[in-house]
């Protein structure tokens, strides 16, 4: 069975600095091992794919990025670095990568730009977004031209977790509680909502968000968000396809990328389902075999098996 992994992350010498915060996160020794596989751009990697039967990687740059870059210029240039330099490692191995562009969003109009170019002549699927870019997230007006962009060229936007600006009262004293162990997901679902609700989806009907670890939690509370909204004081906010639920299976994918259960992926096909899920193993933060001997042995139908494995990805991506 061909399997396509669209979680699969990388870093440069030069972009390494931007992940020293999340590096904090991390065990020290975890952290050596997990930099050593995110430089290592083909060649253990490659190895492991093969051991792990893991066909292609889409790969995108680690959270935060060029994100984490407060000088627009700097990241205008890096980003465009860095972009070519994941279609160079495509070019040379086109049957095993695919990749996910970084875009300078310090620079809305030519992070636009930047993607269009990236799709176009790079070859790209896509853009890989972490989290918000100093402050700003994918709801802010000025971010309107990036959607339209991706929503014209047809490509998805992953948005993925990083830092989030400060520590929100709730997790003040409980360190533990920060990071992709709890906080970075309750913030990448929220940030997903603010689209929902900031009216970008009804801006752009047909524009598709990527979210990994099985949809952030929100497949599990498609029910009580519907519920609640037909009892809540709206705010003056209404939503052109009635229900927040309706935005979750039209515009949103997610992927299983880090998530190795069956609970939470039978709740998903039940709430979404298996046209909008696609595999991902969030390398090098998990166990590549352990993902893909995870999703083989899943107890779903061999048809949504395959669907998660490769025929989304091929279709939403167009591989």
């Amino acid at each position: 069975m061909r399997t396509i992994g669209l979680e699969e992350h990388f870093v440069t010498p030069e972009l390494e600095q931007y992940g020293a915060p999340a590096a904090a996160i991390l065990q020290p020794d975890k952290w050596r091992e997990a930099s050593r596989r995110l430089l290592d751009i083909t060649g253990a990697r490659l190895a492991e794919m093969d051991a792990a039967g893991l066909d292609m990687q889409v790969l995108s740059l680690n959270s935060p990025g060029i994100q984490a870059e407060s000088d627009a210029a700097t990241a205008v240039a890096r980003a465009a670095a860095v972009n070519d330099l994941l279609a160079g490692v495509i070019a040379d191995h086109p049957d095993r990568f695919a990749g996910l562009a970084a875009l300078p969003l310090q620079d809305p109009k030519t992070a636009a730009d930047e993607l269009e170019r990236a799709v176009r002549e790079l070859g790209m699927c896509g853009a890989l977004v972490n989290a918000h870019t100093q402050g700003r997230y994918l709801d802010h007006p000025e971010l309107r031209v990036v959607w339209e962009r991706a929503a014209g060229l047809g490509v998805p936007l992953y948005l993925h977790p990083a830092n989030g600006v400060d520590v929100p009262h709730v997790i003040a004293g409980h360190p533990e509680l920060v990071g992709p162990m709890w906080s970075w997901g309750a913030e990448t679902a929220t940030h997903f909502l603010r689209c929902v609700f900031g009216g970008v989806f009804d801006d752009f009907p047909d524009a598709r968000m990527l979210l990994g670890h099985m949809g952030e939690g929100l497949p599990y509370v498609l029910w009580r968000l519907d519920s609640r909204w037909d009892y809540h004081n709206h705010q003056g906010v209404e939503l052109a396809r009635g229900n927040p639920s309706e935005y979750l299976r039209h515009n949103l994918y997610i992927t299983t990328s880090g998530v190795c259960s069956p609970a939470p992926l039978l709740c998903a096909l039940l709430t979404l389902g298996s046209d909008h899920i696609l595999f991902g193993t969030d390398y090098p933060f998990e166990d590549m075999a352990a993902a893909t001997g995870f999703l083989r042995s899943a107890p779903i139908s061999d048809a949504d098996r395959e669907k998660i494995a490769h025929v989304n990805a091929e279709q939403l991506l167009g591989l």
